[in-house]
């Protein structure tokens, strides 16, 4: 009669194998969680938290500038401390103080300062506009931001706009659903400056610096953009979506202006 021998050293190889499997499983799940949680975070609650403080800070500009005796767009007594400043070179948090007022009635802010509101139709969009396009302290909070060395609303040249179009507020989401003859307005606290959409660069190198140009035209694409000086706006996102490869300009010309 044969007894039959146990393999130990197989039964171990095999619980082994399990043990593997189990914790390389239970592996990819957290880590499917943590990519889950992730885009959660990137997808809304970035979108919720930047919406809601572009929210408040319209409300600011638009209570700092129905206060009697608010001068050139700088912080009223009542208001004060209000109205984000963001922050400069690394520093901590500024308030607003007088700001110069340029031609057409728009101000010189300082960096990272809300101090005018873009409102577009179309797009049931009202947001603030701050100065520069610092992701941290512009364009992550939902504001659509001023690119420096660009002309101040309602002056000769090209004010030339910048907005995310995912993630952190997405104010120029739906930027490509602009048509021809569609208004933008600019509101500051001197006056409201409306332009209308007349020219539309679908897409373009990210390096194409001719579309913020005082006369805006595309150096990688020549036959978009003006031949002649004017009154324009330059609104530009990335494109397409989810990517930062391209990007698209919506050109605008100013057509009224309307004192407060």
């Amino acid at each position: 009669m044969r007894v039959p021998v146990v393999q130990h050293r197989g039964r171990r190889r095999r619980a082994l194998g399990r043990r593997v499997l189990w914790t390389g499983g239970e592996f990819l799940v957290t880590a499917g969680v943590v990519l889950l949680l992730l885009v959660v975070h990137e997808l809304w609650w970035t979108n919720r938290e930047a919406r809601q403080g572009a929210e408040h800070q319209v409300q600011a500009l638009e209570r700092q500038w129905a206060t009697p005796g608010a001068v050139g767009g700088g912080t009223s007594s009542a208001d004060k401390g209000s109205v984000d400043t963001g922050t400069a070179g690394g520093g901590s948090p500024r308030r607003s103080t007088t700001t110069d007022t340029g031609a057409g009635g728009s101000t010189t802010p300082h960096a990272s300062q809300a101090y005018a509101i873009l409102t577009i139709p179309r797009l049931h969009l009202r947001v603030p506009i701050a100065e520069g396009v610092s992701k941290q302290n512009v364009l992550n909070k939902g504001y659509v931001g001023h690119y420096p060395g660009t002309q101040q609303p309602g002056q000769e040249g090209n004010f030339a706009l910048a907005g995310h179009r995912n993630t952190h507020g997405e104010p120029f989401r739906y930027l490509p659903r602009l048509r021809l003859k569609d208004t933008v307005q600019v509101e500051t606290s001197a006056a409201t400056f409306t332009y209308t959409v007349d020219k539309i660069l679908p897409q373009t190198s990210a390096a194409d610096s001719g579309v913020i140009r005082p006369i805006p035209r595309s150096i990688v694409k020549p036959s978009y953009g003006y031949s002649r000086p004017g009154f324009y706006i330059t609104l530009t996102t990335c494109t397409p979506e989810f990517t930062s490869r391209y990007r698209m300009a919506v050109w605008g010309t100013l057509t009224s202006t309307h004192p407060r």
